[in-house]
């Protein structure tokens, strides 16, 4: 059980790196590419990979991808729309917010830190909701509003990055967008509804492309490599990744592992783009973790006792 655990651990650990490491793409591809086309090219890449990752371990072997049940069906593409809608406002404000912030911003520390706070905003929006909140997720809040003022206000309200701003609103959409998830994937599964998501974010994206934007064949072509990671190593290999490495660590080791991607943001920003942090935005970064952790703390210990009554 316990090197079960440890391969988990390690498989979930590597699937944080490389979406950490897409915060470094996004960043060097946003350079050279509008986000819109950005995002839709990657959206396509993406949804193929998931299909043929689908398509090699599906068990039932399905004839075609929506049931032929017409109610079912139209779960299925409620399901999508939503799902797909949300995710669409969501990367492209992380997008925008991404390609906004100045050269030597540390872009890759700052968006993925902040991005990570959806965390900390999934259980807040719950409430919202009507459903309960265990009050220690009032603690993270606190948490989180230290950090993340440590982060971007190290200059005062003027030391804020337009960045920032786009990037929190991505942060409270990616909360939204994991809720709708949360509500649907039992209809649909897992797969199905991430490769319907990203069809959607593909569509969404290149309409809004095709009215706002003129990109250059050049520069995309020049944003390739950025764009195959995003589509084909974030979201195939480390959707597989994800679901090979979650069978075999505890929900709670999972939980924590994943919370790294924004720590392998900020390290391969450094690393690859030698962006580097200011001592108190470094501080900025510690807290804002540390309030990740405490928000999925009742979570952790809720999957640990039904473990122990299992």
């Amino acid at each position: 059980m316990k090197s079960n655990n440890l391969k988990g651990s390690l498989i979930l650990c590597l699937t944080a790196l490389i979406w950490g490491l897409a915060f470094v793409a996004q960043s060097g591809g946003g350079e050279l590419v509008p986000p819109l086309t950005f995002n839709a090219l990657r959206a396509y890449i993406a949804a193929a990979a998931l299909y043929i990752f689908y398509k090699i371990t599906s068990i039932k072997k399905e004839k075609h991808f929506f049931p032929e049940d017409k109610a079912l069906k139209k779960q299925y593409l409620t399901a999508g729309a939503v799902c797909g809608a949300l995710l669409t406002v969501s990367v492209n404000f992380q997008q925008f917010g991404i390609s906004a912030y100045p050269p030597g911003a540390a872009a890759e520390a700052r968006s993925g830190f902040i991005t990570a706070l959806y965390v900390v905003f999934v259980p807040i929006i719950s409430l919202l909701l009507g459903k309960k909140a265990n009050p220690v997720i009032w603690i993270s809040v606190l948490i989180a509003v230290a950090g993340f003022y440590l982060l971007c206000f190290s200059g005062g309200v003027s030391g804020i990055y337009t960045g920032d701003i786009l990037v929190f609103i991505c942060a409270v959409c990616f909360a939204c967008q994991i809720i709708s998830v949360d509500k649907y994937v039992g209809v649909t599964g897992g797969i199905k509804l991430s490769i319907m998501q990203f069809t959607v974010v593909g569509i969404l994206s290149t309409v809004s492309a095709l009215i706002f934007e003129r990109p250059s064949l050049s520069n995309i072509s020049a944003a390739a490599p950025q764009i195959i990671y995003l589509g084909i190593v974030s979201s195939g290999i480390g959707y597989t990744l994800q679901t090979v490495g979650q069978k075999y660590a505890e929900p709670a080791v999972a939980s924590l592992t994943m919370s790294l991607e924004s720590v392998f943001a900020a390290l391969g920003g450094w690393l690859i783009s030698g962006n580097t942090l200011s001592p108190r935005e470094l501080i900025g970064c510690t807290v804002v973790f540390a309030a990740i952790i405490v928000a999925q703390l009742p979570e952790i210990a809720r999957g640990r006792k039904e473990q122990a009554q299992s």
